[in-house]
C-alpha cells in the first residue's frame, strides 16, 4: 500500500495516492464497524495514549473507539490547556511520554505547531487531532470519504465551504485534501471570516450564499469558531443566519442532488435550519461521524505498519 508516512500530522504532506490508500482502507474498517464483531488485532499490543488540551467529545471518543476496536491499549491523558504553554512545558511533555514507551499518540492542542513540536520529540508515531487554526488531517480524511461515497468519486466536483473560514482547521484541511484531488472548491462567508491570503489557495470566494452555491454538488457548513474569535466578527447570530445560515431556500441554489455536511457540533438555527440538517435525503452529517471512525482505525493501521517497518528495520 502507498504510505509511507512515520505521522499524519497534516494533509499538506500527503500526495493524492496516499489519500486514496488511506480512503480504500477506510472503506474495509466501515465495513468492519457495521459487522456482528467489529474487533481486529491491527494494533494487538500496542500502547496508543489521546492527549486532548482541548475538549473534543466525539474526536477523542472516535479515536478511542478506533484504537480499541483494533486492539491497542487505550489510554486518555486529561491534558488542562491552562497548566501548559509552548516550549519547554511541551517539551517537559514529550520526555516524560517517551518513558512510558507508547507506540501511536494522538494530540489535539490549541497552538498551531505544537503536534509538530511533540512528533519531533517522541519515539512513537503521531497523529494530529487538530491544532490550533493548522490543521486537522482526520477531519478532511473522512469528509472526503463521505463525498465519495455519496457522489462515487472525489474529483472534479464543486463544493462550496461555507461560513468561519478563518478560524477553521477544518476548513485549511479541506481546502488542501480537495484541492490536492482536482476539486472546484468555493469559500462562501463574510468578510470578516476569510483569513488573508486565502485567495492564493486557488480557491474561488463569495460573500453571497445564493451566487456562491449556484450548482455545487456538495456544500460544507462550519460551526462558528466562537472560542477563536476576539471581537465583532459577526453582528448578530441571528443576522448571520438569515445571510450565512444554510436552509431550503439557500440550498435550492445548489444541485439537486448536493449534498449537505457539517463537521459538528452544530449550532442549530445558526449555521443551519435543523430540519434541513435531519434530512436523510440530503444531509449526510452523521455518515461524517461514522465514517471518522473508519478513517481514524485506517489511519493508525498505516502508521502502526510504518512503526513496525521501522523498528524492524533498527
Amino acid at each position: 500500500m502507498t504510505f509511507t508516512h512515520r505521522h499524519l500530522l497534516g494533509i499538506e504532506h500527503l500526495r493524492p495516492e496516499e489519500i486514496v490508500t488511506l480512503l480504500d482502507l477506510a472503506e474495509e474498517y466501515v465495513a468492519l464497524n457495521r459487522a456482528p464483531d467489529k474487533h481486529k488485532d491491527a494494533l494487538a499490543g500496542l500502547t496508543q495514549i489521546n492527549m486532548f488540551f482541548e475538549n473534543s467529545t466525539r474526536t477523542q471518543a472516535s479515536f478511542e473507539l478506533a484504537g480499541k476496536r483494533l486492539g491497542a491499549d487505550v489510554m486518555n491523558m486529561a491534558m488542562q490547556a491552562s497548566s501548559i504553554s509552548k516550549g519547554e512545558t511541551l517539551i517537559d511533555t514529550a520526555m516524560t511520554l517517551n518513558a512510558m514507551h507508547p507506540d501511536l499518540l494522538v494530540v489535539r492542542h490549541p497552538h498551531s505547531g505544537a503536534v509538530d513540536l511533540l512528533a519531533q520529540k517522541v519515539n512513537c508515531a503521531v497523529l494530529n487531532a487538530g491544532d490550533g487554526r493548522h490543521e486537522h488531517p482526520t477531519q478532511a480524511l473522512l469528509d472526503a470519504l463521505t463525498i465519495r461515497r455519496a457522489k462515487g468519486r472525489l474529483h472534479r466536483l464543486s463544493i462550496a465551504i461555507c461560513g468561519d473560514i478563518a478560524h477553521s482547521r477544518v476548513a485549511r484541511s479541506n481546502i488542501i485534501l480537495l484541492g490536492k484531488m482536482e476539486n472546484r472548491i468555493r469559500l462562501i462567508g463574510p468578510p470578516t471570516l476569510m483569513p488573508s491570503g486565502i485567495s492564493e489557495f486557488g480557491v474561488e470566494i463569495y460573500d453571497d450564499m445564493a451566487e456562491g452555491l449556484k450548482d455545487v454538488d456538495v456544500v460544507m457548513m462550519l460551526r462558528l469558531q466562537k472560542e477563536r474569535m476576539d471581537g465583532g466578527f459577526i453582528p448578530s447570530e441571528r443576522e448571520y443566519y438569515h445571510r450565512f445560515g444554510l436552509d431550503a431556500d439557500k440550498l435550492s441554489h445548489a444541485k439537486p442532488d448536493a449534498i449537505v455536511m457539517h463537521p459538528g457540533p452544530m449550532n442549530r438555527g445558526v449555521e443551519i435550519d435543523g430540519t434541513l440538517a435531519d434530512d436523510i435525503n440530503r444531509s449526510v452529517i452523521q455518515e461524517q461521524v461514522e465514517m471518522g471512525v473508519a478513517v481514524r482505525m485506517a489511519a493508525m493501521d498505516l502508521l502502526a505498519r510504518n512503526l513496525a517497518a521501522v523498528r524492524g528495520a533498527a
